[in-house]
């Protein structure tokens, strides 16, 4: 089953988020300091991923060529409105606000290297062992994401499960249009702008600047589409 650990990954961070609210209890000056923590080390991460880079002109120019199509496409305002239909259907905000902790988690669990990966290596080879992982990890940080966020966390296992499903989906026709070679190099662009946003989020949830994260978005496809491009114009002008 193709979906089976995209499956998984919803399940487990639906399942963290409900445990996750019944530690709502916890005062908050122990909430923002572990918001704080966990912010700082989406930030190490971000950092990391960023650094796998072979072709830094490229993640510049998928970073800004990315944010004016998500500006101009209102990604951010977009789910921003959905997380805040959410909290219209749920009665209003019970602990925290429902359309920041939806955006904040889907944006962390949707961009980084072990949600391609694993999505693809589900589509490739029916293998779901990065995904169970990345639901174990997702799992546990949904707890502390739903107990310092709200309820909201927990609806960001929809676009989760759509958002992997798709890449499973897609990625079992890939080897039609690129060779292992050329996908190798667009998982390392795409990890290294995905990174990027991750140092972004990171920023957001220390309060240190509001970023729209969300509208850099197409930076990811960008990012992917112009490694086979550059290397045919290195082909045609080298």
């Amino acid at each position: 089953m193709i979906l089976l650990g995209t499956l998984v990954n919803a399940i487990a961070i639906i399942a963290g988020a409900l445990l996750g609210r019944l530690l709502s209890g916890i005062p908050e000056s122990i909430r923002k300091t572990v918001m704080q923590g966990i912010g700082l080390a989406i930030v190490l991460l971000g950092i990391k991923m960023s650094l796998e880079t072979q072709n830094f002109l490229l993640v510049i120019l998928s970073i800004v060529i990315g944010s004016i199509l998500g500006e101009l496409i209102g990604i951010e305002s977009g789910l921003n409105k959905l997380g805040q239909w959410l909290e219209s259907k749920m009665g209003g905000r019970s602990q925290g606000s429902i359309a920041t902790g939806f955006v904040t988690t889907t944006l962390v669990y949707c961009i980084g290297a072990m949600a391609v990966l694993g999505a693809m290596d589900s589509g490739l080879r029916n293998n779901h062992e990065i995904l169970y992982t990345k639901a174990m990890l997702d799992g546990f940080s949904a707890i502390i994401f739903s107990s310092t966020l709200g309820i909201g966390v927990l609806f960001s296992a929809v676009p989760v499960f759509l958002y992997q499903g798709a890449i499973a989906l897609l990625s079992t026709q890939i080897y039609n249009f690129v060779s292992q070679e050329t996908l190798d190099a667009m998982l390392v662009e795409v990890t290294a702008v995905g990174g990027l946003m991750i140092i972004a989020i990171g920023i957001n949830i220390l309060e240190l600047k509001k970023i729209n994260v969300a509208n850099m978005l197409p930076a990811l496809v960008i990012a992917a589409i112009g490694v086979p491009i550059v290397r045919w114009l290195a082909v045609w002008f080298g």
